[in-house]
C-alpha cells in the first residue's frame, strides 16, 4: 500500500504541472487584463506598460508560467488586479463552499444511495419506475431552472427560506443551495446504484449467504450494498471536485460569494491571478479525490491488493 501511494503521489506531479499549464495557457488567451483596468476608457501607453511590468505580463508566457509555479510552491498564488492577495480571496472563498459541498455530498450519499437500493431491490416494481422517472426529469432540467424555481417558490412565494444566503453562509442557509447543487448528481448515484445492486443481487455469494441462513439486513448491507458501492464510490469521489468548480450558477443564483463567485468576478475581469490561483486549488483537490477513491477500493472489496 505504501510503495502505491508513493508511486500514486508522483504519477500525480506531472499531472499537476500540465493540468495548470493548460489553465494558465488557457487564460491568457482570454485577452487583455490590462484594458479591464482603465474602466471604459482605453489606457494610456505609460500606465499599460506600467501595469504590465508590475504584474509581470511583460514576460514572455513561459517565463510568466515559470515563475508562477515557483511562487506556488511557496503558498504565493499571486495577487489580484485589486491588489489583494490571491490568498486572501481564497480564505473567504473556500470555506463556504467546502460547506456547500459537504451540503451537497451528503444529499448525494443519503439520499441517492438509499434511494438506489430501494429501487435495486424492487426492480420493475412501481416505486423503482416512479424514482427512475423522477431522476429522469431532474437530469433533463438544468440546474439554473432548478435553482430559480426553488428560490421562486421557497424563499419568494411561501417564505420558507431566504431568497439569498446571508455573507456568514452557515449550513442552515445551505440546505436547498446544496440540493440544487447536488441534484443531477443525486440522479446518477440514485440510478447508479440501483444498477448496480440490480446486477450483484444475482451473483453467487449473495446466493450463498442467503441459503446460510443469513438475515437479510445483514445480506444486503454486509455483502450486496458493500460490493456495489465501488462504482459510486468513483462517482462520488470525482465528483467532489466538479461540485467545487460547478458551483458558480448555484451561487450566482443564491448570492453565495464563494469559489464560483470569485471565478465568475475573475473571468468577468480578466483577472488572470484569480483564475489560475483558484483553479490550481481546484486541480489539487481532484488529484486527492481521485486517490482517496483508489485506496477506498481495498476497503470496500477485500479482493483488491495495491502492490
Amino acid at each position: 500500500m505504501g510503495r502505491y501511494v508513493v508511486r500514486r503521489l508522483l504519477q500525480m506531479i506531472p499531472v499537476f504541472i500540465g493540468a495548470t499549464l493548460l489553465i494558465f495557457l488557457m487564460v491568457n488567451v482570454m485577452g487583455d487584463p490590462i484594458a479591464g483596468l482603465c474602466g471604459d476608457r482605453e489606457c494610456d501607453p505609460a500606465t499599460a506598460a506600467q501595469l504590465r511590468h508590475e504584474f509581470g505580463l511583460d514576460q514572455p508566457v513561459w517565463q510568466q508560467y515559470a515563475t508562477y509555479m515557483g511562487n506556488v510552491f511557496t503558498g504565493d498564488f499571486g495577487t489580484a488586479f485589486n491588489g489583494q492577495p490571491v490568498t486572501e480571496l481564497m480564505g473567504t472563498a473556500f470555506p463556504v463552499t467546502i460547506r456547500l459541498t459537504i451540503v451537497a455530498i451528503l444529499f448525494e450519499i443519503v439520499v441517492g444511495i438509499i434511494l438506489g437500493v430501494l429501487t435495486g431491490l424492487r426492480r420493475g416494481r412501481p416505486v423503482d419506475t416512479g424514482v427512475l422517472l423522477l431522476t429522469l426529469v431532474v437530469i433533463s432540467v438544468p440546474t439554473f431552472v432548478t435553482g430559480l424555481l426553488l428560490q421562486l417558490l421557497l424563499g419568494v412565494k411561501w417564505g420558507w427560506i431566504d431568497p439569498a444566503v446571508s455573507s456568514e453562509a452557515a449550513f442552515g442557509e445551505l440546505i436547498v443551495p446544496g440540493l440544487v447543487l447536488a441534484s443531477v448528481s443525486l440522479a446518477y448515484v440514485t440510478r447508479l446504484t440501483r444498477t448496480s445492486i440490480a446486477e450483484n443481487r444475482r451473483s453467487d455469494y449473495v446466493r450463498t449467504a442467503i441459503a446460510k441462513g443469513l438475515p437479510r439486513h445483514r445480506v444486503i448491507t454486509r455483502h450486496l450494498l458493500r460490493n456495489s458501492l465501488i462504482p459510486v464510490v468513483t462517482f462520488i469521489g470525482t465528483d467532489i471536485g466538479a461540485l467545487m468548480g460547478g458551483a458558480i450558477v448555484t451561487e450566482r443564483i443564491f448570492n453565495i460569494h464563494g469559489v464560483g463567485y470569485q471565478l465568475y468576478q475573475g473571468i468577468l475581469r480578466q483577472n488572470t491571478q484569480t483564475v489560475v490561483g483558484f483553479v490550481t486549488v481546484l486541480v489539487l483537490v481532484f488529484l486527492v479525490a481521485n486517490l482517496v477513491v483508489d485506496l477506498l477500493y481495498a476497503v470496500l472489496d477485500p479482493r483488491i491488493r495495491y502492490a
